[in-house]
């Protein structure tokens, strides 16, 4: 799947906006949003919060999880389980990238925020690659990594093919080299049991 395919998707999250216009709904394909009304809170597709801020025509709501004593907790249970924990946004680098990016005054210790959010990422990741080199020297079959998002998975992807074959080919040839290992090994045996076998020792 391409980057700009899980931006596409990760930026029909729903967030919160403060317009300062007013306007009725707006009924958009796959459904309605608003009415706007100035000054109170609304809650739209990313695409068109970035969209309305960028026209100075809104303040966007950072969502709740966009909080340092929030992140911070996330970060060291990351740190400390073996697995990965679940996050409070499956699309939560594609929103704060986007909401960042677009309204950095909106955003309350953005920098900070932006560093955690980085330090975080880089923890999952780290702990994806040593989860798929596990797999691969366990010759595994299959794997489970729940709580993954799309962005994290994609980053993996160009790894996976080459690794899997390499599974493959190894276990192709470890299946051929029993299989020759096997019928030398009944070869041997039934020369060793024909009439002739001992004919040194025959009157």
């Amino acid at each position: 799947m391409d980057p700009s395919i899980i931006e596409f998707i990760g930026e029909k999250c729903m967030i919160s906006i403060i317009p300062n216009f007013s306007n009725e709904p707006l009924h958009l394909i796959y459904g309605s949003v608003g009415p706007f009304r100035a000054g109170f809170p609304v809650f739209v597709p990313l695409w068109m919060a970035t969209h309305l801020r960028k026209q100075q025509k809104c303040r966007i709501v950072p969502p709740e999880w966009m909080d340092m004593d929030i992140l911070e907790e996330i970060k060291e249970e990351e740190k400390r389980s073996k697995f990965f924990t679940k996050m409070p946004c499956e699309h939560y680098m594609v929103v704060a990238q986007l909401v960042m990016s677009t309204a950095p005054d909106d955003v309350p210790r953005c920098e900070e925020l932006r560093t955690v959010i980085k330090d975080i990422f880089d923890i999952r990741e780290s702990k994806l690659r040593t989860s798929i080199d596990a797999f691969i020297k366990g010759e595994g079959t299959y794997a489970k990594l729940d709580n993954l998002t799309l962005l994290e998975i994609h980053s993996v992807r160009p790894i996976l093919p080459y690794s899997l074959d390499h599974i493959a080919r190894y276990q192709r040839t470890a299946t051929a080299s029993q299989r020759d290992t096997s019928m030398l090994s009944a070869s041997m045996a039934a020369s060793s049991s024909g009439p002739n076998s001992n004919s040194l020792f025959s009157q």
